[in-house]
Parts: C-alpha cells; sequence; structure tokens
C-alpha cells in the first residue's frame, strides 16, 4: 500500500520488509501508535532495535534508498526505554491543570447527555440518528481527556439513578479513551474507539423499562429480551455507512466473554476484537460502580476484585490488571475517609505510590461540618492523613454533587 504525499511517495512495509539503506520517515507499534521519526536505516542492528521494541510497520520512501556505504544521515539507534520515553511525548499534549480543564468538562458533559437524550428520542420515533454530531461530541470528549484525562474522568463518577442509561454509555465511553490513551492507542483509533462506546447500549432504548428495572431475577424469557439490545443497536446503525467497523465491533461484542458464555455470538477468546474485550471490562466496571434501580453500587476497589475473580475465564487478564493499573487503585472522584476524619476526593492519581494519592478534602466529620477546601499529597511526609476507606455520600448525609460543582465548576 503507498501514499502520496506532496513531496514524495512513501510506502507503508511491515518491520520483516525492513532492510539496510531503506529511508524511513515514521513507523508504528502493534497497538497502532504513530512515532515520527526520519532517517537511514544503517544497519541490521538498528532493525533488531525496533524490533525489539515492538516496531510492526514503518514508513520508507523507496526513492530515497541507498547502499548503506553511502548514507549521510543515519535513523538515530532506539533503545526500547528511549522508544516508551517518545511514545509518552507523542501522546500527551501540552496539559492543563484539572480546575481549568473542569468547568470545560462540564460543559462537554452536559453537551453530551442532551445529545444522548435526543439520540434515545429519534430511537424511539423511528428517526435516523446523526452519526456525524455523536462523533463531534466524542471527539471533543478525547481532546478533553488528552489535555487532562481527570476532569471527565471525575464527572464520570457522580451518576444518578433515573439517568443511568444516558450516563452509563458516557462513562463508559470517557472510561474507554482513558484506557486506550493509557495503552497508547493512535488518536484517531481512539475516537473510533469513543464513538462504539458512546453508542453501545442505544439498542436498549426500545426495551420495556419495566424488565431494564426489574428487581429481582430475570425469567429466561425476560433475559432473551435484554440480550436482543445487541441486535437491535446493530439495526439502527445499519443504515449509518459512515460508522466505523470499529465501532461497530464494539458494539457487537461488548457482552461476549472469553469462555464462550457471552452474547449474542458465543465467541471465545481470539474470535473477540481487543476493542470487544476492553468494553467489556469497562461495561461491566461501570455497570457495577454506580447505583441502579436495583441494586447499590459497589466501590472501585470491589468492581476490581470482581473483575479479577472472573478472569481470564470472563475477562481478558493482561487487559484488566491495565486498567486497574490506568484507573489506579483509588481512582479519579472516588469519595474516601482519611484516618484523621477528613473527607475528600482523589483528585490527582500517584503513579509512584497508588496507595498514596492526592485528594482535595473538603468536610470534618469529627467537627460535623465543612472545612477549606485543600490538596493534600498522601505520599508528603508531612501529613499524617492517610486514606481509611472509601464511602458513599448517603452515609454522611452529603449532597456530594453540590459540593463538586461549588469546588470546581461553579
Amino acid at each position: 500500500m503507498s501514499k502520496i504525499t506532496t513531496s514524495e511517495i512513501t510506502k507503508i512495509i511491515s518491520i520483516d520488509q525492513l532492510k539496510p539503506g531503506m529511508y524511513v520517515k515514521s513507523f508504528s507499534d502493534n497497538n497502532h501508535l504513530s512515532i515520527k521519526s526520519e532517517g537511514y536505516i544503517s544497519s541490521l542492528e538498528s532493525i533488531t532495535q525496533l524490533r525489539n521494541a515492538d516496531i510492526v510497520q514503518l514508513v520508507i520512501v523507496p526513492d530515497r534508498e541507498k547502499q548503506t556505504v553511502n548514507v549521510e544521515k543515519v535513523f538515530a539507534d532506539i533503545k526500547t526505554r528511549q522508544l516508551i520515553e517518545l511514545k509518552n511525548n507523542s501522546l500527551e499534549k501540552l496539559a492543563i491543570s484539572f480546575d481549568s480543564e473542569m468547568k470545560k468538562a462540564n460543559d462537554l458533559y452536559k453537551n453530551a447527555k442532551l445529545l444522548q437524550e435526543k439520540i434515545l428520542s429519534q430511537i424511539r420515533q423511528k428517526k435516523s440518528i446523526n452519526i456525524a454530531e455523536v462523533e463531534e461530541s466524542a471527539n471533543a470528549m478525547v481532546d478533553s481527556i488528552f489535555r487532562n484525562q481527570d476532569a471527565l474522568t471525575c464527572m464520570s463518577r457522580f451518576q444518578t439513578k433515573d439517568s443511568y442509561l444516558i450516563e452509563h454509555s458516557l462513562n463508559v465511553s470517557i472510561l474507554m479513551v482513558v484506557f486506550a490513551k493509557h495503552l497508547g492507542f493512535d488518536k484517531r483509533l481512539i475516537q473510533e474507539i469513543a464513538l462504539g462506546a458512546f453508542l453501545h447500549d442505544i439498542g436498549k432504548v426500545l426495551l420495556p423499562s419495566d424488565i431494564l428495572n426489574k428487581q429481582g431475577t430475570l425469567t429466561a424469557k425476560e433475559q432473551s429480551i435484554i440480550r436482543s439490545h445487541v441486535a437491535l443497536g446493530l439495526k439502527i446503525l445499519e443504515d449509518s455507512p459512515s460508522i466505523s467497523h470499529v465501532a461497530m465491533t464494539m458494539i457487537q461484542e461488548h457482552h461476549e466473554r472469553l469462555d464462550g458464555s457471552g452474547y449474542p455470538n458465543h465467541l471465545k477468546r481470539d474470535e473477540i476484537s481487543k476493542y470487544g474485550k476492553m468494553l467489556a471490562i469497562i461495561d461491566s466496571y461501570d455497570a457495577m460502580t454506580c447505583d441502579r434501580p436495583y441494586r447499590k453500587s459497589v466501590h472501585p476497589i470491589n468492581a476490581f476484585k470482581k473483575l479479577i475473580a472472573e478472569s481470564p475465564e470472563c475477562y481478558d487478564e493482561e487487559l484488566v490488571e491495565s486498567f486497574i493499573q490506568c484507573m489506579g487503585v483509588y481512582p479519579v472522584g472516588t469519595l474516601v475517609k482519611l484516618n484523621s476524619g477528613k473527607l475528600g476526593l482523589i483528585s490527582r492519581l500517584n503513579k509512584q505510590k497508588p496507595l498514596h494519592p492526592y485528594v482535595r478534602v473538603f468536610y470534618n466529620i469529627r467537627l460535623n461540618q465543612a472545612i477549606p477546601i485543600k490538596e493534600v499529597n498522601l505520599s508528603e511526609s508531612k501529613y499524617k492523613d492517610q486514606i481509611d476507606c472509601c464511602i458513599r455520600p448517603e452515609e454522611f448525609n452529603l449532597n456530594l454533587l453540590g459540593f463538586f460543582k461549588t469546588a470546581f465548576i461553579d
């Protein structure tokens, strides 16, 4: 496969086709992350270094290939560690502060909810939906996460029972983007993933609400009706040719499980795409960590334990471990009680010390009153505070969403 640029013809080749003397424009790894780095390949050692760094595909300029003895611009030696740093630099744009991004994230979240409501209403009325409009909203969320992922991640923690179907899809989309970014996916692919996650449950809008919200065990017939939402979602989108294959695959596979116990096609292990496996994990995680009309949520740590317990039979064990690393032991937005009696929200992760994240404290239960908002780095020795446990707002009669808006948005 070749492509024409404004100045020269380039060709995409595999690492196995690479030879000394070829001129490389860029390369990508098995996660589709594209890295620009130009120069001639001077030796077989350079090829070995790229292979060891998991490079699988390269863009070369065939017309510039030379004998290695005449190479004047040698492709820089790349060690695996250097490549990881290069990947990180390519993924991270100039980050902005949590507080600066928070207001933008709040507006994005509200607009995305309105769009989701509009889409569901159109589906009920058997009207076609505007995929371009959905893509624009999904891409805006991707941009926000690349600026500062903690803002939208925090928004995803504040769900309401009555808006579950709408907010679940948004929150799954946000977490999928954060996870894909963590895995080093190319931004264009991440945008497709965001779209698939945003639309993964749209078929449920056509199901009876009494079955969706039923308290207690579903009958075999009711289970069959619930499972039909996958086919319904695909049917809704079949007249939208612009939607990507990745997005459609995610919608089709998000309830498949590695042991074949999932639905609708009982796919097993390698029959399920990586995106489908990722979505299965995050769909389950978000469902467990938010309140439903028929059951209470569990804390993130307990959701992680459940995912681990059901791996590798149901979920990809390696992806589950990566997801937990991505989210942190205490995900951003989690409400915690410190051993000093202060309550706070996890505001930033600490990659070096996962058990000691940053917490914005705002309430003291011993004094039974609000305290000045302050961000505490639990890893610093001058703070004696440590996390005692994760809590729910209702345990202390707190309007957490109200506090959150006052502290970070208004």
